[in-house]
C-alpha cells in the first residue's frame, strides 16, 4: 500500500516527486517517460534558473532528480509504463491503479499529472516540418523566430495569447482562424489586432505547410470563396487546443467541457477525496512548465496534511 502514487513525470510529476521524497511518503510514480510535452522542444529560454535549456536536457534532469531520491526507500520509480485506469472500490478508502501491464498498485491518494496532448493541424507537410520551423509553442520556441514574419494558426484565446508574445520579437504575425469569427475575447482580439505588425485572417483553412529542410511559407483556401492563397513564414504556430490525458479518471472526477480535471486552484483537489490533480491536464489558466511545478507541489503539500494532519 503506497501512501500516494503520481501518474506522470512531466514537470508536474517530477516536482511532486521530489516533495513527496523529502517528506518520506511512500510514493509509487509511474510514467511513460520524462519531460512532458517540452521533450521535443530544441530550446526552452523560460525554465526558471535556466537561461537556457533543450527539451532532451530537460527531460534528463527531471530523471536525475527523481533518480537522487529513489534509494531513500521511499520512491519507486517505474518508467516505461502507461496507466490504464485508476478504480475505487465502494466502501474502500483506497485506490488501486492499473498500469499498462496489467499490474495493480494500490495507494491511499492519487496525484495525476498526465498532462495533455496538442492537437495537430491535418495539413499536408506538417509531420514532416514539425520542429523545423512549425511548432506547438510559442512560449518555449518563439525567440528563434526573432525578426521573422510569422503566422499563429488558431483564434482562440490561446492563439491571440501567442500572437501577443510573438509581436515582441517577430517582424510581423498573421493569425488564421478557420471559422467566420475569432473565438478569443473580444477586448482581446481587439488590442492585439491593433497592433501594427499585426494582421487577421478569417474563414482560413490551412491545407499545406511548405518549405524543404525548413518552413518558408504555408498555404490556405478561403472557405468562402474557395480560393488558394500562399503566405511566406518563417515559422508556424498552431494554438486549436489541447487533448487532456483525463480518461484514466473520468469515470471519478469531474471534468470540465474540455474533458480537463476540474481541480480546486487553492489545494488542487479533484471531486473525489483521495485525488489531487494538477498541470495540463487539469482546467488551470495557463499551461506552462512553471505553473505545473507550481501547481504540483501545491498538491504535495495539501495530500501530506490529508494524510498526516
Amino acid at each position: 500500500m503506497y501512501d500516494l502514487i503520481i501518474i506522470g513525470a512531466g514537470p508536474a510529476g517530477t516536482a511532486a516527486g521530489v516533495y513527496a521524497a523529502r517528506k518520506k511518503l511512500i510514493t509509487l510514480i509511474i510514467a511513460e517517460d520524462f519531460g512532458g510535452q517540452s521533450v521535443v522542444s530544441e530550446t526552452i529560454y523560460n525554465w526558471i534558473g535556466t537561461p537556457e535549456i533543450s527539451g532532451s536536457d530537460l527531460a534528463k534532469s527531471f530523471e536525475d532528480h527523481l533518480k537522487y531520491y529513489e534509494d531513500n526507500q521511499s520512491l519507486t520509480l517505474k518508467k516505461g509504463l502507461k496507466v490504464a485506469s485508476v478504480q475505487k472500490k465502494e466502501n474502500e478508502d483506497f485506490y488501486v491503479v492499473i498500469d499498462s501491464e496489467g499490474n495493480e498498485h494500490t495507494t491511499k491518494t492519487v496525484l495525476v499529472v498526465s498532462g495533455s496532448s496538442r492537437r495537430k493541424i491535418d495539413a499536408h507537410g506538417a509531420d514532416r516540418l514539425e520542429h523545423k520551423g512549425l511548432t506547438y509553442c510559442a512560449s518555449c520556441d518563439g525567440p528563434l523566430f526573432s525578426g521573422m514574419d510569422v503566422a499563429v494558426i488558431g483564434g482562440g484565446n490561446a492563439g491571440f495569447e501567442s500572437a501577443a508574445q510573438l509581436l515582441a520579437y517577430c517582424k510581423s504575425v498573421t493569425l488564421l482562424q478557420q471559422s467566420e469569427v475569432f473565438k478569443a475575447d473580444p477586448i482581446t482580439v481587439q488590442k492585439v489586432l491593433s497592433h501594427e505588425n499585426m494582421k487577421g485572417i478569417v474563414n482560413a483553412q490551412t491545407i499545406e505547410v511548405t518549405g524543404e529542410k525548413f518552413v518558408d511559407g504555408l498555404k490556405y483556401v478561403d472557405l468562402k470563396t474557395n480560393e488558394e492563397h500562399t503566405l511566406a513564414v518563417s515559422g508556424i504556430f498552431v494554438e486549436i487546443g489541447q487533448i487532456p490525458n483525463s480518461h484514466i479518471v473520468a469515470d471519478l472526477v469531474e471534468l470540465n467541457k474540455y474533458n480537463q480535471i476540474v481541480a480546486d486552484p487553492y489545494t488542487q483537489r479533484t471531486s473525489q477525496l483521495g485525488i489531487w490533480a494538477a498541470g495540463d491536464v487539469t482546467d488551470v489558466r495557463y499551461h506552462q512548465n512553471n505553473i505545473s511545478a507550481g501547481d504540483a507541489v501545491k498538491a504535495l503539500e495539501d495530500i501530506y496534511k490529508y494524510l498526516k494532519a
